[in-house]
């Protein structure tokens, strides 16, 4: 009778949670919209890097000190003036353009006669870089910083996703960034001239294009997208003098994965990075994240070295 019992008995049934799958489906694409918000900013940060990469072959360790001090000279106006760092970014963003020039035509034009420029740049973008942040930390202080405006910790909501204002002003600056510097790159007489002498400089020369001038142009694009860049990242995360070094290795990877040179590519990889990072706080560790994250994108390298798009340089 016992063992009749035992055959008889039901077997246990695995059952679903419509609510609880919801709930899961709800948490993965709330998790790619942050990632690919996150991610917008990415790409921002590495195009200039890779616009200067590809259009001087100098390699300006300096583009991410550049973004951070982007980011405080507009904490400093929002905490002096109020103003809004989406409105301080139209203040900041000439004066960083007209800065780079300048940094350009004394510092950064030598080093282009120079026999190794990749070398040379990097050891000389690095001292801009000390440079820079010492002198945030000497004029401001070494604290952390956030931005605090009156939208700060508010959300609205479209559905079931929760955006947080501040998140979403920092990717549509990295959005419209991005967009405005391709532009300008596919459809300005300037942006042409620019992408032809990267190509083909001595055809170029040929053709009546200044090079020098060109090239200071570009440079001071790239250090005006990095504090662009800088500002839209104060939006979602703190910065001090030091964050530059963490940035640092995105733009890196941002850049080799997209493409030297190539500015959509590098946008795109931008978005993949954070839509990577997204997925990965969604289900694991903090402290895991950038395990998996370098992992996957170390074993996407081994096959495609060239990164998942063209090199333009």
């Amino acid at each position: 009778m016992e063992s009749v019992a035992q055959v008889n008995m039901p077997a246990p049934r695995v059952t679903f949670s419509p609510r609880k799958n919801a709930m899961i489906g709800i948490l993965v694409l709330q998790s790619i919209i942050s990632g690919l918000m996150i991610g917008a900013i990415y790409g921002l940060l590495g195009v200039g890097f890779s616009l200067v990469w590809g259009a001087m072959k100098v390699i300006n360790i300096a583009h991410a000190a550049f973004a951070v001090l982007g980011a405080y000279l507009a904490y400093f106006l929002l905490k002096m003036f109020g103003l809004d760092p989406v409105c301080g970014s139209l203040v900041i963003l000439p004066f960083l353009f007209f800065g780079g020039m300048i940094v350009y035509r004394v510092l950064i034009y030598p080093v282009t006669r120079a026999r190794d420029i990749v070398v040379s740049s990097m050891v000389l973008t690095f001292g801009c870089a000390i440079v820079i942040e010492n002198l945030i930390s000497l004029i401001g202080s070494p604290d952390p910083r956030v931005f605090t405006t009156r939208y700060t910790g508010k959300a609205f909501f479209l559905g079931p996703f929760a955006f947080q204002w501040s998140h979403t002003f920092g990717a549509l600056m990295a959005f419209a960034g991005i967009i405005a510097l391709y532009i300008f790159l596919k459809k300005t007489h300037t942006g042409k001239a620019l992408r032809a002498s990267w190509q083909q400089p001595e055809a170029a020369q040929l053709y009546g294009i200044n090079l020098k001038r060109i090239s200071m142009i570009a440079f001071g694009l790239a250090v005006a997208s990095a504090g662009l860049g800088g500002i839209a990242m104060g939006f979602v995360y703190s910065f001090d003098p030091h964050t530059h070094n963490l940035w640092l290795i995105y733009i890196f990877l941002v850049v080799i994965l997209g493409g030297v040179g190539n500015i959509l590519g590098t946008a795109i990889a931008g978005l993949l990075i954070g839509l990577l990072n997204g997925l990965s706080l969604a289900f694991l560790p903090y402290q895991w994240v950038n395990v998996l994250t370098f992992g996957i994108l170390i074993l996407i390298l081994l096959i495609r070295p060239s990164g998942l798009f063209p090199s333009e340089a």
